[in-house]
Formats: structure tokens, sequence, C-alpha cells
């Protein structure tokens, strides 16, 4: 038996008819799009192609006025289920339209690539528990302060330096296979002179000594 809110499971939430919400009075929106029609027939679910109406200019204007997002200052973006292709085009849309947004958590959502993304206000982001593997795949973020880049795949350090010249405080870049490299505190405060905690542990003086001098007596000159 179908429950009474059945016929609403693949709408956005600007696409209930009868209700004045806006986008930035959303903190946990849904974004994701329902389901292509291909993969309704697939599913035995073409009925519900029948109810969607074709969409005028008009319409079309008035759903991105009603998103608003250009007026969001915190909003969570999270757990999006972004499995199709579709769905992360729809989504990299919203984030691009993102321009005052100063909070924004994208955790847990098969994220690879941000770089065309630029969020000129953003002082805290939260990416936890995706799939980028370097530094250079995160947005433009001239003002952050908050990182958070937790259980990624960032193999190195190379591009943290592109952050040497924002606000940023904190860092964290737990469960990254960077986070296994030599010196790895040492060599990120280095990069970063601002930074003020990293993994959750403020800065701490061995954070800031000197490389390692006695592994150039390891070496051997053959002349």
């Amino acid at each position: 038996f179908k429950l009474p809110s059945d016929s609403f499971k693949y709408l956005s939430w600007c696409d209930i008819e009868e209700h004045d919400v806006r986008g930035n009075q959303l903190h946990c929106p849904r974004v994701r799009e329902g389901p292509s029609k291909e993969e309704l027939f697939f599913r035995g679910e073409e009925e519900t192609l029948k109810k969607r109406k074709q969409v005028t200019d008009a319409e079309k204007w008035q759903k991105k006025l009603q998103e608003n997002w250009e007026n969001c200052a915190e909003l969570n973006l999270s757990f999006q289920d972004l499995g199709d292709l579709y769905q992360v085009e729809n989504f990299k849309r919203i984030l691009q339209r993102l321009i005052r947004v100063e909070k924004l958590w994208l955790v847990d959502n098969s994220l690879t690539d941000l770089s065309a993304i630029r969020l000129p206000r953003c002082r805290e982001l939260n990416v936890n528990k995706n799939h980028f593997t370097s530094f250079r795949q995160l947005p433009k973020i001239p003002q952050i302060q908050h990182l958070s880049l937790a259980e990624n795949n960032i193999t190195t350090l190379s591009g943290i330096s592109d952050f040497r010249h924002t606000p940023l405080e904190s860092l964290i870049l737990k469960r990254n296979p960077c986070e296994f490299q030599e010196r790895y505190r040492q060599r990120v405060f280095s990069s970063l002179p601002n930074l003020k905690m990293l993994d959750g542990i403020p800065k701490l003086p061995e954070d800031c000594s000197p490389p390692d001098i006695r592994r150039f007596f390891k070496m051997c000159t053959i002349l």
C-alpha cells in the first residue's frame, strides 16, 4: 500500500506547491533530484512521469528565486547520495550559487573535484568522507579559517601551500594517507605559518623545529 506522501518522494522541497519557503531558510535541505525517466521506467514507476508537467520559463525563473541560494549564510548539504552524474551536475550548480555562504558542510557526498567552484566568503568548510586525492581539487576558499578533510584520500601535501595566504587557523587531515608521511606535522606547519591547530592538536614547539640534519650524515658521496 502506498503512503499518502508517496507522490512527493521524488520531489525537491521547492517543487512542492503552495508554500513560499526559500533556500536560505533551510539549514539541511535535500537537493538530490529524483530518478531519471529511464530509471523510473525500469523500476516500474513510470506512472510517476505522468505527474510531471512541462515547466515553463516563468516557472523555472520562479523556482530559481525560491531556491535563493545566493543568500544562504549557513548550509548543510551532507549525505546527498550523489550516485548519478546528473546528480553531481545539479549539486555543483547549487554550489556555484553560494556566493555568501560562510559555513558549509558537504560530508559523505562522494565528491572528487570541486576546483571549478568558488566560495568567496566561506570561513568554515567540512568535506569529510569524500574522495578528494589532492588539495588542488578543493574549491577556491580565500577566506577559509577552519577546514576539515578527514577520511579522504589525500596522499601528499603537494598543493597545501596554496592556503598560505588565507586566514586558515584550523586544519583536520585525520585518516588521510598523507598523515603517515615523515615529519608530517612539521611539514604542514612549515607550509602554513598562520596555522594554529592541526588534527585537533594546537601548534607545539616541536612542530616548529628545523629539519633533522642527522639524515645528511647518512649520505654517501662518491668522488
